[in-house]
């Protein structure tokens, strides 16, 4: 079944998540995706390996399903010519590289445009093209940590950081946005456009509720960790074998849970008459729920809560998370073949489409797996090729 996206070829620059999973999402629809990497490989291909001897790591796995490798110097003369035609032929150019660097490789907005008026250039950078810090690099972590994210995530002067890298696949997710946007009004327009996506602004946007209430009402309000200051009851809890999580906003929830608990009193009291008073005194009501979740197990705790039809769910391992019988059971990871590793696993499309669904088609490439394909596509000759690779340009 062809992909809502068949037929768009992509060029991706892209490194790490979010340039390359940006493409990985339009190739998983149906695009054909051409990632274009050093000769030696970009560094993104060995984060996370799978083994001692495995060059290959889960980060690359994970980003380049359903991608070309082409190698490519772009900054000899006989590299940038390869660059030329890669983007005369394209309908998407991905790139996350700072401004400076977009413009030495021939990928800034104006020379893309020049080369082909139709080509959408997707990019993505720390903190925008413009601005006092345009031309500072930086990775998921310091969008966190710059967002206020981080610090408010915490304890009371001790900032947590997000394991999950949720400011790069936000931003890809939002790029691959852009990009159908893009693509749409070229149906209309007949030209392309620069779609811009920024880690800061995705984590400004993500973290924009407390970020709107801070500055309206400057309230200066200090972390406390799991614990949500604006309901209640809405934290991490220890069961008798482990951890859970309560998650309740709005007055029928907070009912369902006095009544469950025998606080039964809660629901007339002014001082939980809403999610504002609530989340005022959310420490005290953090305790009573605690000390009635702590005398059960996991297990049982969550299914008194899913019969009250409250949300709630075990705080998984890994490892658990994993084997969790619904994960299993949706298909939200895949299995696939790659040389030099026995299988492994990927998340799938997260988007499901009923009529054109997402799918993970081809393994990651080797590096270079595909350049004399490309090449030849673009019009190069063997004797051309082979010359390409004797000057280093490819």
């Amino acid at each position: 079944m062809a992909g809502p996206y068949d037929g768009i070829r992509v060029v991706d620059f892209g490194r790490y998540i979010a340039g390359p999973f940006c493409a990985a999402l339009l190739g998983d629809l149906g695009a054909d995706v051409i990632r274009v990497e050093k000769r030696d490989g970009r560094e993104d291909r060995t984060l996370i390996p799978l083994g001692e001897d495995a060059r290959e790591g889960a980060l690359f796995l994970q980003m380049n399903r359903n991608k070309k490798s082409l190698t490519l110097d772009p900054m000899c003369d006989a590299g940038r010519e390869v660059v030329r035609r890669l983007i005369a032929s394209a309908d998407v150019v991905v790139a996350n590289l700072p401004g400076e660097t977009l413009t030495a490789m021939g990928l800034d907005y104006d020379t893309v445009s020049r080369i082909n008026p139709r080509a959408i250039l997707a990019v993505a950078t720390a903190f925008g093209l413009d601005g006092p810090y345009a031309g500072r690099v930086g990775f998921d972590g310091v969008a966190q940590a710059m967002s206020g994210v981080a610090w408010f995530s915490g304890e009371d002067g001790k900032p947590v950081r997000s394991a999950a890298p949720w400011v790069d696949f936000g931003t890809a997710s939002l790029l691959a946005l852009g990009v159908g946007a893009a693509l749409a009004a070229r149906q209309t327009t007949g030209r392309g456009q620069l779609v811009e996506g920024a880690l800061l602004r995705t984590a400004l946007t993500f973290f924009s509720s407390m970020l709107i209430e801070e500055e309206a009402l400057k309230l200066s309000r200090r972390p406390t960790h799991n614990r949500s200051q604006t309901a209640a009851p809405s934290d991490l809890y220890r069961a008798r074998d482990g951890w859970i999580v309560v998650a309740v906003n709005g007055d029928p929830l907070f009912r369902r849970v006095a009544k469950l608990i025998g606080a039964e009193a809660w629901i007339d009291d002014p001082r939980f008459a809403s999610d504002k008073t609530r989340g005022d005194h959310s420490a005290l009501i953090s305790e009573r729920l605690g000390a009635w979740i702590a005398t059960k197990t996991r297990a049982e705790a969550v299914a008194a809560f899913e019969a009250a039809r409250v949300p709630a769910g075990p705080v998984n391992s890994m490892r658990e998370a994993l084997d969790d019988a619904h994960v299993k059971a949706c298909d939200f990871f895949q299995t696939i073949a790659f040389p030099g590793i026995e299988r492994a696993t990927v998340a799938a499309t997260p988007v499901k489409l009923s009529e054109t669904p997402g799918d993970v088609r081809l393994r990651p490439p080797l590096l270079g797996e595909h350049t004399d394909a490309v090449l030849r596509e673009l019009g190069y000759s063997p004797a051309e090729i082979a010359a390409l690779k004797q000057e280093g340009a490819v």
